[in-house]
């Protein structure tokens, strides 16, 4: 088994930017699909002068005049949240946008009608009439291997599943650059751990690689509450092992004495 890297920074900085692109498109399709994009951010405060920047570990305060702090992108979430009670036929609105929507709309709804099949709506509490889909999660590879995925994931789902009565993804391999994926037992084991990912937070195998999750679950408040959790632990971890982190954690210490004298 591969030990995940380091991280390459303190994960308590990521954070969240959540867009919806609203084309004014008066057209079913546009009222039945909202794409939304979610950027994973990595808050990280650089000190120096100019075109001259180191990190910032000789900073002893959040308010160094020196110090510039810069958002950067290190991940990407697709959602879509699917409305099935208007515009066009939900079913057919998802095969027009993708092959992976449609293969959900195929699992899920009915072609006919455009809403959840009878077996699905069995399965699900009455919250809501929208489906959240989970289509695309991916981080930059240094911040793989640690669980960050899920716990971004489960934010982004808390802030867009009101209205939905579902949540649905596909866990699986979407970054085919790496080489060690050639292998078939390694490429098992990567979309097996990918899963269980989703599977830590409520998701269900349905059928044919579709989880499914109701927001009324409370597996995903609790979840969301561990992760959180895990999130300050990865953070502590960093500060500890880091250079960086070591040299910040010195200074403050070396402030905090100075204060008291």
């Amino acid at each position: 088994m591969i030990e995940p890297s380091p991280l390459p920074g303190d994960p308590t900085e990521l954070h969240l930017r959540i867009s919806y692109d609203d084309g004014l498109w008066d057209t079913p399709h546009a009222d039945t699909l909202e794409r939304w994009n979610v950027t994973v951010l990595h808050r990280r405060r650089t000190h120096g002068d100019g075109q001259d920047l180191v990190p910032s570990n000789g900073c002893v305060t959040t308010d160094c005049p020196a110090c510039t702090v810069e958002d950067v992108a290190v991940g990407e979430m697709t959602f879509y949240r699917v409305h099935l009670d208007r515009g066009q036929n939900a079913y057919w609105a998802m095969e027009e946008e993708s092959e992976e929507l449609y293969e959900t709309a195929q699992v899920l709804l009915d072609p006919e009608t455009g809403f959840f099949t009878s077996e699905v709506g069995e399965l699900l509490d009455y919250v809501g009439s929208a489906l959240l889909v989970m289509d695309r999660v991916t981080l930059d590879p240094p911040w793989r291997g640690h669980g960050l995925a899920a716990l971004l994931g489960i934010e982004a789902i808390h802030r867009l599943m009101p209205g939905c009565r579902a949540i649905a993804c596909s866990p699986g391999i979407t970054d085919l650059s790496s080489r060690r994926l050639t292998d078939r037992s390694e490429w098992d084991r990567v979309n097996a751990k990918i899963a269980q990912g989703w599977e830590c937070i409520g998701f269900r195998l349905y059928r044919d690689n579709i989880y499914l999750v109701t927001p009324a679950s409370q597996d995903l408040e609790e979840q969301r509450g561990v992760l959180r959790g895990r999130l300050a632990e990865l953070g502590a971890s960093w500060r500890t092992r880091s250079p960086d982190g070591l040299h910040r954690r010195d200074e403050n210490h070396r402030a905090g004495r100075e204060a008291c004298s």
